[in-house]
């Protein structure tokens, strides 16, 4: 039986970095997309496709999904772990600028990364799409505008893909807390990482019933079962993994 494979989009930051390690360790022929400058500081893992994306970037999305389209010709998985965060202010205070960078780079990278990745899926076994979203898209907290609009919109992207691509391929989210990662310091690939955390994380941890924020490896499962055989009957949804922070 061949391999089943799977693409991690933002495949080089720490959420990326454990699913492709568990990917791997689960059997998957991988593909790693992500920036260039991020690539170059994680190289992807030996014997993993690693292609250099722009993911807000449509003539980049489309060359990095040829690449992947001439290695397999179709995709079983594809993960969307890309997302940044500027910076923490007042939607008042937020340049234009700044609010059309991070819509852009989260949601308009969910678009047209979704779309490519669906051309590929639709020819894949027991297709499935997991989107990387946020608790912030659904529980609003202030100074972080932005940022939630750009989580709730993917949201409501992957409600969107899931019906209108039902029942061939599967559409869901996982929407985390925070999660101890470069993100908090500026991105993998956007920053050199050594920043202080945009968010205090002891205040943080206080607030969340299971007494600290998440690591990446509590990202993980949720997706790999999303990905996998046991979520057959889920499309649509999202798994909200916050520790206990947020209870819709």
């Amino acid at each position: 039986m061949s391999k089943r494979r799977l693409c991690v989009l933002g495949g080089c930051g720490g959420i990326g970095r454990s699913l492709v390690t568990a990917g791997l360790a689960a059997g998957y022929d991988l593909a790693v997309m992500d920036l260039k400058a991020a690539l170059e500081r994680h190289p992807a893992p030996a014997g993993t496709l690693a292609v250099d994306i722009e993911g807000s970037d449509e003539d980049s999305v489309a060359r990095a999904f040829e690449a992947v389209r001439r290695h397999w010709g179709a995709l079983d998985g594809f993960v969307n772990a890309a997302g940044f965060l500027i910076e923490k202010r007042k939607l008042v205070e937020t340049p234009a600028e700044e609010f059309d960078v991070t819509t852009k780079g989260n949601l308009r990278t969910a678009f047209l990364t979704g779309k490519a990745a669906i051309a590929l899926l639709e020819k894949g076994d027991a297709p499935s799409l997991v989107n990387i979203s946020s608790g912030l898209g659904a529980y609003i907290r202030p100074n972080f505008g932005a940022y939630a609009a750009s989580k709730a919109g993917l949201i409501a992207l992957t409600k969107t893909f899931a019906l209108e691509h039902a029942p061939r391929v599967r559409v869901n989210a996982v929407a985390p807390g925070p999660v101890d990662t470069a993100f908090l310091r500026g991105g993998t690939g956007r920053s050199d990482e050594s920043g202080a955390p945009n968010i205090d994380i002891d205040a943080f941890s206080s607030l969340i019933p299971m007494g600290r924020i998440a690591v990446p490896e509590d990202v993980v499962g949720p997706v790999m079962f999303l990905l996998g055989s046991e979520s057959r009957y889920m499309t649509g949804q999202t798994l909200w993994v916050n520790g206990g922070a947020y209870m819709p």
